[in-house]
């Protein structure tokens, strides 16, 4: 058999043609001559489909040439579309198509999923059913805040509609999509008095992920680096103005994220401590826009990966306001951890404050531990249980500002 190689140019495909062309007219071909035909007509096509390749065929043209080749009229894509507005919609290509149509479209009429996907999501399943409800995503507030991009959908039966595709490219703009869906098919042990919301966690966590993989780490996080000393640096910074922002800097020189993400209504989150890749996570919602709340936040979620976070436990989730969770052993261990970072237990009792409840009290403590006056407000409110007291002192509504003006 006469070698034959792989096209490379205009010159070499007319030579192979040629040969192919020699080829095909021999009256009786053996077996090899059979065996270059099939090689040679390999070989251009191979080549030929590289310099000119087909055009994608347009999913509307194929549903059309369908209907006619099965003899069927527009009004019959009804039972796949959803209904005679919305088939004359798409067919007039000013409706897109639903991921839920081209599963229907699929499945009834047997047209290719890759002609009804095209290259934007090649590795959906059109064969079977989702195995999530996507539409119990909280879409309005996604859509709200941009997680669908930077068009707003105006219409909510639209995002319902959308909800897959909609949801699932944000998934895909992500850096654990796979994990969140893992998190929402698993069966979640909330031990906790309110049951949040999963899938409103999970477009949360996503999307607190999304942030953290884009922030600059000094160097990748390593078990064992949240240290006593490493609290009582982080805790010092509250004396600053710009305390939670220099928090943060501190902490990513240790491979550790913090950001911050509004919650969701029914999540009833306070913050999260998560690995993902090369560094540890902090998530918080600031839904108590206190200096405080932060500082304790912040010293609680540093105890989870200090003592807590690992391979086999790469998430915790914490509603500090609800009692039954906060009774569990490892947050209890967490709370105990962020109080005494905060204000050790022999500073405590040796204060004015813890009696006498006085806002010149409090300032005095704070000047001697060189700490915010709101770590001392916050720990008097939470020994006494009278949140009524030094709410002067909390720094409150000062925390997002900060953050937002970092973003």
């Amino acid at each position: 058999m006469n070698s034959i190689k792989i096209i490379k140019n205009e010159q070499e495909r007319a030579r192979a043609v040629e040969r192919l062309i020699y080829l095909m007219d021999i009256d009786h071909p053996t077996e090899d001559v059979s065996a270059q035909i099939e090689l040679l007509a390999l070989v251009i096509q191979d080549y030929e489909q590289k310099v000119s390749p087909l055009a994608p065929v347009d999913p509307i043209d194929a549903i059309l040439f369908r209907i006619e080749q099965m003899g069927m009229k527009r009004q019959e894509l009804i039972p796949y579309i959803g209904s005679q507005s919305k088939v004359s919609e798409v067919l007039a290509r000013t409706r897109p198509l639903t991921l839920a149509m081209m599963r229907r479209l699929h499945k009834g009429l047997g047209i290719p999923a890759e002609v009804l996907l095209g290259s934007d999501n090649p590795e959906i399943d059109l064969s079977n059913n989702p195995t999530l409800d996507y539409s119990q995503f909280p879409l309005v507030e996604m859509n709200a805040r941009g997680y669908f991009g930077e068009r707003l959908i105006a219409s909510a039966r639209e995002l319902k509609d959308r909800a897959e595709e909609l949801v699932s490219g944000f998934l895909r703009g992500g850096a654990g999509d796979k994990n969140t869906l893992a998190f929402l098919r698993a069966p979640q042990s909330q031990s906790g008095t309110r049951n949040m919301n999963d899938y409103a966690l999970a477009a949360w966590m996503e999307r607190v992920k999304q942030k953290a993989i884009h922030e600059k780490i000094d160097v990748p996080y390593q078990p064992g680096v949240v240290t006593d000393l490493l609290l009582r640096e982080v805790v010092k910074l509250s004396s600053f103005d710009t305390g939670p922002k220099l928090a943060k800097e501190h902490l990513a020189r240790y491979g550790i994220v913090l950001v911050v993400e509004e919650h969701f209504q029914k999540t009833y989150l306070d913050g999260v401590a998560m690995l993902l890749n090369d560094r540890a996570i902090i998530g918080m919602t600031l839904r108590h826009d206190r200096l405080d709340n932060f500082w304790f936040v912040l010293l609680h979620e540093l105890a989870h990966i200090q003592k807590h976070l690992n391979p086999d436990n790469p998430l915790i989730t914490d509603d500090l306001d609800d009692k039954v969770q906060q009774s569990q052993a490892i947050e209890q261990e967490a709370d105990q951890i962020a109080q005494e970072s905060l204000i050790t237990s022999f500073a405590w009792l040796q204060s004015k404050v813890r009696t006498s409840y006085l806002q010149q009290d409090a300032h005095q403590l704070a000047r001697e531990l060189g700490i915010s006056i709101s770590i001392v407000a916050g720990r008097v409110r939470r020994e006494t249980g009278n949140w009524r007291l030094l709410h002067n002192c909390l720094g409150k509504g000062v925390v997002k500002l900060m953050f937002e003006r970092m973003e």
